[in-house]
C-alpha cells in the first residue's frame, strides 16, 4: 500500500504566522531541521488534523511549529537521535532541542561547567 504525501502546514511559533504549505513525504519530528526559501527552521511541535468521512476520522494534515534557527556545529547521532552539544559532559541534555541545562546556547567547548 503506497502513502499520499501529508499536507503539512508550517508556523512559525512565535508570530503564529504560516510560512508555508508543504506536502510531507517524510516524518517531522520534532528536532528535525528543514530548509524553507533558503531559511533554516527547527521543528518544536508537530500536530495532527483530523476529519470525519463517512462515520470514521481520516488523517488530514499535519501543522508543524518551528523557530528560526541555524544548523548547530555541534552535532553527534546517538541511538538514532541526532544530539547537540558535546555528549562527553555529564550535563549534555542529550536531546535535539537543548543543548543543557547550565550553557543551553553554547558552545560546550568554551563551557566552565563541562564535566566528561
Amino acid at each position: 500500500m503506497e502513502l499520499k504525501a501529508l499536507p503539512t502546514d508550517i508556523v512559525l511559533s512565535d508570530t503564529k504566522d504560516v510560512l508555508g504549505h508543504i506536502k510531507m513525504d517524510r516524518s517531522l519530528y520534532p528536532g528535525t531541521y528543514v530548509d524553507i526559501d533558503g531559511q533554516t527552521y527547527q521543528i518544536l511541535v508537530r500536530r495532527h488534523q483530523y476529519q470525519l468521512k463517512l462515520g470514521r476520522y481520516h488523517l488530514h494534515k499535519a501543522v508543524v511549529h518551528v523557530k528560526e534557527t541555524t544548523m548547530p556545529n555541534e552535532r553527534t547521532l546517538l541511538n538514532g537521535t541526532w544530539v547537540i552539544g558535546d555528549i562527553t559532559c555529564t550535563n549534555n541534555a542529550r536531546s535535539e532541542l537543548d543543548r543543557c541545562a547550565i550553557n543551553p546556547s553554547g558552545p560546550s567547548s568554551d563551557c566552565i561547567h563541562y564535566a566528561p
